[in-house]
């Protein structure tokens, strides 16, 4: 038998623990991000990943940030994702603007708080790059799977706007006024940071890699219920088969003439 058919049992429980945590789930980790910071990174995408790093937890993970400067590609940041411990997707982005949380004096929302993120533009449904570029800002920024939201636990929004070749990223605290009624009256009090990004290069998965990524396994595809669907908001409709009815018997209300 060929030595890489072998399969290696662990000799220790520490070693075991490390394996289980590795092999394939039905529902995935949170995925984490790992930044990194190039020897020729200048201040400015230093304090770049640092702010990025306020709503990112820091680890060896699927998930990666690269910042970098150089005379060619300025003020550079590559942003990327790993499936089956080998790289999908790599979007490189030019930051023009930038306007760090430090310098934004507002209040903030406490570290790790999961935000709303919102897209606005037609580009990101135009291309593949883009389509790509906001997968992948999801999966970089959406922390952890929760079953239930209150809305008191909505505390700041994440906004992206593409527009003529750019992405405008910006950062909001919400804020619940008194509306007079049940449901409170929301304002947006930006916070921090702000970048205007432009698209560089890309390395993006095959369409079948890309599709296996995002294959969904068995366990958890829901079952088909017998006349019921949902649609797009999820809301659930129900179709009830009834007996033809003769409406020659059917009894109405006589009017007086």
């Amino acid at each position: 038998m060929d030595a890489l058919d072998r399969v290696v049992k662990p000799k220790t429980k520490r070693a075991k623990r490390f394996l289980e945590k590795r092999e394939p789930k039905l529902s995935e980790n949170i995925k984490n991000a790992m930044l990194i910071k190039g020897g020729n990174a200048n201040a400015t995408v230093t304090q770049v990943l640092k702010d990025v790093e306020f709503f990112s937890k820091k680890s060896d993970c699927s998930l990666f940030m690269f910042g970098s400067h150089n005379k060619k590609r300025p003020n550079n940041l590559v942003i990327g994702r790993m499936y089956d411990y080998h790289v999908l997707d790599m979007i490189e982005l030019g930051i023009e603007k930038f306007v760090s949380l430090k310098d934004i004096k507002n209040s903030k929302c406490p570290e790790g708080t999961k935000p709303l993120l919102i897209f606005a533009g037609d580009d990101f449904d135009m291309t593949e790059d883009y389509r790509r570029l906001k997968s992948l800002l999801i999966d970089f920024f959406r922390g952890p799977t929760v079953a239930n939201i209150r809305l008191a636990g909505l505390e700041y929004v994440l906004h992206f706007t593409a527009l003529n070749g750019k992405v405008y990223f910006r950062s909001y605290k919400l804020l619940l006024k008194k509306s007079g009624c049940r449901t409170p009256r929301i304002e947006l009090e930006e916070m921090g940071p702000s970048l205007d990004l432009v698209l560089r290069r890309t390395h993006l998965a095959s369409d079948d890699l890309y599709k296996l990524s995002m294959k969904m396994p068995k366990a958890l595809k829901p079952k088909k219920k017998k006349n019921m669907s949902q649609d797009t908001f999820g809301t659930t409709y129900g179709r009830i088969h009834m007996q033809k009815q003769d409406l020659s018997k059917l009894q109405t209300r006589k009017m007086k003439g």
